[in-house]
């Protein structure tokens, strides 16, 4: 019997994390609907995916909306494989050198992942996002062979992070500590490094402030030498060390964010709430949107599956012209505008 490979290995794993997710969240509301799953093939090139979509019509007469835990969701698979363009290759090589590039010749590559977004309906309940996925890059296999080409490059990326409406300062450190706990069994400068990446990556230039209180964030991790973590210490070096790092991080997902859901699922809620909400999903689409390298690589690849690239956007969102909403320092919306403006170590925050 043949050893599984990394890529088997890795779709085995996010298959079973996804059931677990969804599985957590149908048995957290269970009058509500449950998820969908959607199974594809993706056309011209190789692959294939679940979506695992949550989602309550609304109603077709006067009657009251829906009542659910959760407004929208996806838990996501995607498994393809196909040819790699040159430009791309090039891309790649500032962090991969081991692939060859020519400037004229296309690569076989691999990509596996998960991806989720959770909004759920309460003001007082955060939005979620978390994303593991592996890709490799292989050479081209010799015509008249049967057998792949060899692996010039591999590596594992992901992270995920916490996108509140309204501050609580239990949940923030609940959700980071969770995360550094699974971080630390690891090494002890993976949560700090991949935190403070986490705070770069979802900034909104433009607002000049973070999309939410951060998490984790991280890419290209590899037997290679990483342009982020320091040589000496320990780390996470081999395949087998790298996807069990991502096996502790991605099991830390239903612990870091199911108790925070639970705690303010069901809180008392305003007009004057839901309002500063769907403003904050408003900043939550202008990332995605704008800036999120996913979104735009997945809008730019032909035959691209838009449903699930626009999977992360909220049901509803709102845009006011100079809205007054958080600019008052002292008031609850403010209290959050002023943490997106100086990220804080939630960690290392005492009680």
């Amino acid at each position: 019997m043949e050893t599984p490979t990394m890529r088997q290995r890795f779709e085995e794993y996010i298959f079973g994390l996804q059931e677990e997710i969804i599985t957590s969240f149908e048995t957290l509301d269970p009058n509500a609907p449950k998820f969908k799953r959607d199974s594809w093939l993706r056309a011209h090139q190789g692959g294939k995916g679940v979506s695992g979509v949550f989602f309550a019509p609304p109603p077709t007469d006067a009657s009251p909306g829906p009542q659910t835990v959760l407004e929208k969701a996806g838990v996501n698979i995607s498994v393809v494989h196909g040819m790699l363009p040159p430009a791309a290759i090039k891309e790649m090589r500032a962090d991969h050198s081991s692939i060859p590039y020519d400037e004229k010749t296309s690569l076989p590559f691999f990509a596996a992942g998960i991806s989720l977004v959770i909004h759920p309906r309460n003001p007082h309940a955060p939005t979620v996002h978390a994303n593991y996925r592996y890709f490799e890059i292989s050479e081209k296999a010799v015509e008249g062979e049967g057998t792949a080409g060899k692996i010039v490059a591999w590596w594992f990326g992901g992270g995920s992070d916490l996108t509140p409406s309204y501050l609580y300062d239990e949940d923030a450190r609940h959700f980071h500590r969770t995360l550094q706990n699974a971080c630390n069994q690891h090494g002890s400068e993976l949560y700090p490094v991949f935190k403070k990446w986490c705070d770069e990556y979802f900034y909104i230039v433009h607002r000049q402030e973070t999309r939410g209180i951060g998490g984790l964030f991280f890419d290209d991790l590899s037997t290679e030498k990483h342009a982020r973590l320091s040589e000496d210490v320990e780390r996470p070096r081999s395949s087998e060390e790298i996807f069990d790092f991502i096996k502790a991080v991605g099991n830390s997902f239903v612990p870091s964010y199911l108790p925070i859901l639970e705690r303010r699922m069901s809180m008392p809620s305003t007009d004057q709430h839901r309002r500063w909400q769907l403003l904050r999903r408003g900043r939550y689409v202008e990332f995605n949107l704008v800036y999120d390298r996913g979104t735009k690589f997945g809008l730019k690849t032909p035959s691209a599956r838009i449903e699930s690239i626009l999977m992360s956007l909220p049901e509803t969102a709102r845009w006011e012209y100079m809205t007054d909403m958080g600019t008052d320092l002292e008031s609850e919306e403010g209290r959050l505008i002023a943490v997106l403006k100086q990220p804080i170590d939630w960690a290392g925050l005492e009680k």
